[in-house]
C-alpha cells in the first residue's frame, strides 16, 4: 500500500484518481513514468490488479504453428524473418506438415493453436483458408487463433477484399481470434525507422476493428525499449484504449521487449529489467479498459515472469510446449520455450499466486488453488 505523506504533489493527486477508479490523462501517465519509483507503481498497478482478478494468474495449454519465416518485409528489429529473396535460408512448412502439428496434439487437453508466421507471397488468403477448415475438421474444438495485422493486410490486399470481406471469410473457415502483433509502436515517425513497409498503423487499428465488429475477439502488443521513447509509447496505448472503448474487443495487452540479437538494431541497448516492470505497472495502471495484461514468459525468462506478477500482471501466456522460435531467435532468455502444465502452475504458485488453467477468451477451465508448500526459489528470496 502507497502512503501518500511521503509523495510530492502531481504523484499524490495521481494515486488518488487510481484509487478512486479514474482513468490517468497522458500528462500523468508520462509523470509515472519519468518521476515515480517502480515501487510507487508498482504497488498501484497490483492494486488494479487484485481488484480485478485477486490472487489468480491464468495460463492455456497452448502450441504454436509458424507457418514460414519467410518474408516480404525487412523489419529492422526483425531476428526471425528471412527476406523471400534469400528463403534457402527460412523454412516454409507444407499444408501436411502443419497439419500433423495439430495431429501431433490428439489426446492432449491443449485448447488453442497460435498461428503465426513471416509474410509468405505463396502462402495466400486461399492457402490459410484451407488449413484452417482442414484444422477445424480434425479437431472442431480448438480454438485457432491466429495471423497478426501485418499477414492479414497483406492477404486481404493481395485477393483483393476489404477488411471486412477478408476477416468473415477466414471465419467461416474456421478462424476464432487474431493475436496482437505486428503494432510494434504507432507512431509514424518510429515505425519508419524500424518497419516502414508493413503495414501502417491506421491499417492495424482498422483491421483490429473490423474483426471486433465481426464479433472476433484480439490481443493487442507494443514492442518498447528500443528507439522510441515514453511518449511514443504513450501515443501507442492511447490508441489503442481509445479503440477499446469504442469496441471492447480487446481481451490482452502484452508489452513486448526489444531483443537486439542478430537484427539490423543490434547497436541499440536493451532496457533493463527495472525497466520492463516499470512498463508492465504504468501499462496496468493506463489500460484501465483491457481486463488483462500479459507477460510473455520465453521472452522474460521464468524467474522475470513471477516478477511481473508484483507489477499488474495477470497472465503469462502458455505451456508453448517450444513450438515458437520467433523471440528465441532475437536471443530470449527461454532458448527452448516449453514447460508442463504442472511446472507452469509451481512457477505461479512460488511466488503464491493462485494458477488458473484458462481458454483462448479467459473462460476459467481449472482453478489450482495456491500451493500447500510454498517454496520459493532461493535465488528468488
Amino acid at each position: 500500500m502507497i502512503t501518500n505523506d511521503i509523495l510530492p504533489a502531481d504523484l499524490k493527486q495521481i494515486a488518488g484518481k487510481i484509487k478512486a477508479g479514474e482513468r490517468i490523462n497522458d500528462e500523468e501517465c508520462l509523470m509515472l513514468f519519468e518521476k515515480a519509483s517502480l515501487g510507487f507503481v508498482g504497488s498501484l498497478a497490483n492494486e488494479i490488479k487484485q481488484k480485478l482478478h485477486g490472487n489468480k494468474v491464468f495460463f492455456n495449454r497452448n502450441f504454436h504453428i509458424e507457418p514460414t519465416n519467410v518474408c516480404v518485409f525487412s523489419c529492422n528489429f526483425c531476428s526471425y524473418s528471412r527476406l523471400y529473396a534469400h528463403r534457402d535460408e527460412g523454412w516454409e512448412l507444407s499444408m501436411d506438415q502443419m497439419l500433423n502439428m495439430v495431429k501431433s496434439y490428439d489426446g492432449q487437453p491443449v485448447t488453442e493453436v497460435h498461428i503465426v508466421g513471416g509474410v509468405h507471397p505463396k502462402m495466400n488468403l486461399e492457402f490459410f483458408a484451407e488449413l484452417l477448415k482442414k484444422i477445424k475438421a480434425h479437431r472442431p474444438g480448438l480454438h485457432i487463433k491466429g495471423f497478426t495485422a501485418v499477414e492479414l493486410d497483406y492477404m486481404f490486399r493481395k485477393a483483393k477484399m476489404t477488411n471486412e470481406e477478408g476477416i468473415k471469410y477466414l471465419h467461416e473457415s474456421g478462424l476464432d481470434s487474431i493475436p496482437g502483433g505486428g503494432a510494434e509502436i504507432f507512431d509514424p515517425v518510429i515505425r519508419e525507422k524500424i518497419c516502414a513497409d508493413k503495414v501502417a498503423t491506421e491499417g492495424w487499428l482498422a483491421i483490429h476493428e473490423a474483426a471486433h465488429k465481426l464479433g472476433l475477439h484480439s490481443n493487442a502488443t507494443i514492442l518498447y525499449g528500443h528507439i522510441e521513447n515514453y511518449q511514443h509509447r504513450i501515443d501507442h496505448m492511447r490508441r489503442l484504449r481509445e479503440l477499446q472503448d469504442k469496441t471492447n474487443g480487446f481481451n490482452t495487452f502484452i508489452p513486448l521487449k526489444f531483443r537486439n540479437k542478430d537484427n539490423d538494431m543490434s547497436n541499440v541497448s536493451e532496457c533493463s529489467i527495472v525497466e520492463d516492470m516499470k512498463m508492465y505497472a504504468v501499462s496496468r495502471i493506463y489500460m484501465d479498459n483491457f481486463p488483462h495484461l500479459k507477460a510473455y514468459w520465453p521472452m522474460l525468462g521464468r524467474q522475470n515472469a513471477q516478477l511481473s506478477l508484483s507489477f499488474g500482471v495477470n497472465d503469462i501466456d502458455g505451456t508453448i510446449d517450444d513450438t515458437t522460435k520467433i523471440y528465441s531467435m532475437a536471443g530470449a532468455e527461454e532458448q527452448n520455450p516449453s514447460m508442463t502444465t504442472a511446472e507452469l502452475v509451481a512457477l505461479i504458485q512460488q511466488v503464491k499466486r493462485v494458477p488458473v488453467e484458462r481458454d483462448t477468451l479467459y473462460k476459467e477451465i481449472k482453478n489450482y488453488g495456491p500451493s500447500t508448500e510454498m517454496v520459493l526459489n532461493p535465488e528468488m528470496n
